[in-house]
């Protein structure tokens, strides 16, 4: 067999590969959003941000992270202090339309 013949079945055996893969992924894929429910959770999502907002502070709202899917809130980021993390979540949690909160925030360290 000529190396012409053994680069493609070598692409051949690749592409099949690459295929699987890309098929078993397909059946493990997470759950999408339809247009209605992507819009629904911008719009969450600022509510968010602006409940935060009043009930922390502004600058506590910029320095957290927002990401919402399906009505579940995860806050990420970095506070100065444990009252408020605590009171950004509650704030979250008060937002119409939220189903729960997820809360990763952290204390910036102090040294």
């Amino acid at each position: 067999m000529g190396n012409a013949a053994v680069g493609a079945i070598s692409r051949r055996l690749l592409l099949a590969a690459v295929l699987a893969a890309a098929l078993a992924a397909c059946g493990s894929a997470p759950e999408k959003r339809n247009a209605g429910e992507f819009t629904d959770d911008a719009a969450l999502t600022a509510k968010v941000k602006s409940a935060i907002a009043t009930d922390v502070g502004a600058r506590a709202a910029g320095a957290l992270n927002v990401d919402i899917y399906k009505g579940v809130v995860q806050l990420s980021g970095f506070v100065d202090n444990e009252d408020t993390a605590r009171g950004a979540a509650r704030a979250a949690q008060k937002v119409g339309g939220v189903r729960s909160v997820k809360s990763d925030i952290r204390l910036k360290s102090s040294s």
